[in-house]
């Protein structure tokens, strides 16, 4: 039995991997820092998009229910500038 327990290897520390295997480096970094500076860029112009959309809906409600559609507003305003 004592051979069994002989006959396993047992690991030397091998001081570790090489930092350049284990770690992104500086292009890493810099590829990363870049990706997230376009997403939230992204981000931030879906938003603005997404309150004009709104803010258009919410004007043509609000001239569906004055009885106005948005090129009758502009000719009415037209005419009033006219009369």
């Amino acid at each position: 039995m004592h051979w069994i327990l002989a006959a396993v290897p047992v690991p030397s520390p091998s001081g570790g991997p090489d930092a350049d295997q284990v770690t992104p480096g500086v292009w890493g970094f810099v590829v990363t820092f870049a990706l997230a500076v376009a997403v939230v860029l992204l981000i931030v112009d879906m938003v603005r998009r997404i309150r004009r959309v709104t803010y258009r809906a919410e004007i043509r409600e609000r001239l569906a229910q004055e009885g106005q559609s948005p090129a009758q507003e502009g000719e009415g305003s037209a005419q009033e500038d006219r009369g």
